[in-house]
């Protein structure tokens, strides 16, 4: 099984349209993708319009979640763009984390595990072990991300979120064909970021499919 809930498309910064991509997905042995590309408050309701008309590729191809990433929004206002995302149709929130690799305001990673509409917190870099607590007890699921860059403390997320018995999954984060990940490619990722045997299966086999059973 294999269910990736982190990925682009043309709609923001990745480069294949929704159906190549979940065709890709399919054929890598995928049963679930999420698009979930970015946004902020001024392209919100554009992208998830036309993100939701993907679920139609569910008839021929495999589950497609409609979804966003908000990236680089204030931490004050990530509450709200998270409501108005489930509100415009968006089965599936994404919080672009503080990754070390871009300016990713301070504040943001706590903002995040604290809002109740927000369902997984992406490459959270340096995220504390007190913000992982939170994620724990407001079911937000933290990422063990599958991107150059963002996988530089995918080491420190396992041990931050194995210390405060928070989910994770492993993501791929999507933006180019080749970023899409097999399981045996999510396995690789998944070790290398020291997680132990009962870890994986949890990531890859368990969390994704019982967190996406809360949609509606």
């Amino acid at each position: 099984m294999r269910a990736d809930l982190h990925t682009h498309t043309t709609y923001s910064d990745g480069e294949l349209i929704p159906a190549e991509l979940v065709r890709r997905a399919m054929v890598l042995g995928h049963d679930v993708i999420a698009i979930t590309d970015h946004v902020d408050m001024t392209n919100l309701e554009w992208v998830v319009s036309n993100v939701v008309k993907a679920v139609e590729l569910c008839e021929d191809y495999i589950r497609v979640i409609p979804g966003v990433e908000i990236t680089h929004v204030p931490p004050s206002k990530i509450a709200k763009v998270a409501e108005m995302a489930k509100g415009y149709g968006a089965q599936w929130v994404v919080v672009h984390g503080e990754t070390v690799t871009e300016p990713v305001a301070p504040g943001t990673n706590r903002a995040s595990v604290e809002c109740g509409d927000v369902d997984v917190l992406a490459h959270p870099g340096f995220i504390t072990l007190e913000e992982a607590e939170i994620a724990r007890d407001n079911d937000v699921v933290l990422e063990v991300s599958g991107r150059a860059g963002h996988n530089i403390t995918n080491g420190h997320v396992v041990n931050m979120a194995r210390a405060a018995g928070a989910k994770m999954m492993i993501n791929s984060d999507t933006h180019a064909p080749e970023n899409l990940m097999d399981e045996a490619r999510a396995r690789v990722v998944a070790r290398g970021a020291g997680m132990t045997d009962e870890e994986v299966e949890s990531a890859i086999n368990v969390t994704p499919f019982e967190a996406i059973k809360r949609i509606r």
